[in-house]
């Protein structure tokens, strides 16, 4: 690479990182565009274009219709629960007719006004969000004790309701659906957020501003040396000019190296890598995959921001597993109905019944719900014997007789083998004491 073109690449890099921290900069609501920032950064639009990009996705700016990028206020993982109005006008395909100044405020509970004014007004706090048909007194009152208001059945408002959303900075929103779609939705979002804020993700364990040894290709073995003396540590990501990930180094790599050999001649290139909102779950089950000890965090400009070992990894995962659940997956509603037993002999037996939710268009049992229940049945039985985590490598099903609505199943795992790193598993599914499914199993196991 030439001069020029390295001082060209240099300057793109910085230019990237400026437009992100004049983003960042701005207050709150202000509006961004391609062109504006092109325009006063003296960047191409294209280099814009993917600076906007990327500060949405880390949550700094938010598209909203009508309105365009706004500058948004960054939303803490804790907050994730919290669903702002702009959201809600965006999932019930809503119109703002006043207020639009608090679209980015929000929302602590919603009401569904199905009552006399004058109750109604018990449940209402700020905050809230009344979720009412054509009562323009019940807007007024809502905005009053300064909740906002969601129009069922497509209705608008009066002008004296729209002007006082305005002045109060409280949204007057109207959607075409019910009142019963309306709720199920939002109630819906919040529930998904709840599981979603449970997923303890990579930027929740490793800060923002740690510091990172790293080398560089043209080092050599003395300076991987001293820098292992410097830091007790053995392995360490290589990085370019532009500190973007080329390589990983460790102390396997440099035996037989001369003193003076240089990094790029020992380093593993193209390492495994991560992003910050990788989850600590996929993390973990990567490293196990891989083999790897150190995994280099990186951003969207495939630049250095972090690591995190092993060790960290497996210790989240124990913070995890003691942690209470908030909000079910379908994966845990389907496992929920069915206990554990001890047979005769003493065996492991898990017992359920087959709802209507778990059946597909014949009446019969789902092949992806019997998946799940085998697998559940699988990992509980290792867990009996070996506390770790499962990571499934292969499994082979057979479905040999259907299985109908409220049929009362027994699941039967037997462990053919579990060793420190691996486990092998055999289950089995029987009706009325016929197999009716079968599988076998063969997982990764790790320690946490």
């Amino acid at each position: 690479m030439s001069e020029t073109e390295t001082t060209n690449v240099q300057e793109a890099a910085t230019k990237h990182e400026q437009i992100l921290k004049y983003i960042e900069s701005l207050k709150i609501g202000s509006k961004i565009s391609v062109r504006k920032i092109a325009e006063m950064l003296g960047v191409s639009e294209g280099t814009a274009y993917r600076a906007i990009k990327e500060a949405d996705a880390i949550g700094l700016v938010a598209t909203k219709e009508r309105v365009g990028t706004v500058r948004v206020e960054k939303k803490l993982r804790d907050q994730m629960d919290k669903l702002t109005f702009a959201e809600v006008v965006n999932m019930v395909d809503g119109e703002v007719l006043g207020g639009m100044a608090g679209l980015d405020k929000t929302l602590n509970k919603f009401v569904i006004g199905a009552m006399e004014q004058d109750a109604m007004m018990r449940y209402i706090d700020p905050g809230s969000l009344l979720i009412v048909g054509n009562r323009s007194t019940a807007h007024l009152g809502a905005l009053e004790q300064g909740a906002g208001v969601l129009i069922t059945g497509g209705f608008g408002t009066s002008e004296e309701v729209k002007e006082l959303a305005d002045r109060l900075e409280l949204p007057i929103i109207s959607s075409s659906y019910d009142t019963f779609t309306v709720a199920s939705l939002i109630n819906r979002a919040i529930y998904d957020r709840l599981i979603k804020k449970k997923i303890l993700l990579i930027e929740d364990i490793v800060p923002q501003s740690m510091q990172v040894y790293a080398l560089k290709a043209h080092h050599t073995l003395k300076d991987w040396q001293r820098l292992h003396e410097d830091t007790g540590h053995s392995r360490f990501p290589v990085v370019d000019e532009w500190n973007r990930v080329i390589g990983m180094i460790t102390s396997k790599d440099l035996i037989g190296a001369e003193p003076d050999q240089t990094i790029d001649k020992r380093m593993t290139r193209g390492p495994v890598t991560a992003s910050a909102n990788t989850s600590v779950a996929a993390a973990a089950h990567l490293m196990v995959w891989e083999g790897i000890e150190l995994l280099p965090i990186i951003d969207m400009s495939r630049k250095l921001t972090g690591v995190i070992s092993r060790k960290d990894v497996l210790k989240a995962m124990q913070h995890i597993q003691r942690q209470p659940q908030h909000g079910e997956t379908f994966e845990d509603l389907i496992w929920s109905g069915f206990c554990e037993e001890k047979d005769g002999d003493g065996h492991t037996v898990f017992r359920g019944t087959i709802t209507p939710q778990m059946t597909n268009r014949l009446g019969t049992v789902s092949e992806g719900v019997l998946t799940v229940l085998m697998t559940q049945a699988a990992y509980h039985a290792v867990q009996d014997v070996k506390k770790g985590d499962l990571v499934l490598d292969n499994m082979a099903s057979y479905f040999i007789k259907p299985v109908q609505i409220d049929s009362a199943v027994e699941i039967r795992p037997r462990i053919i083998e579990v060793s420190r790193k691996f486990g092998k598993i055999d289950v089995e599914m029987h009706l009325d004491g016929v197999l009716v499914a079968k599988a076998m199993l063969t997982a990764q196991v790790f320690e946490p």
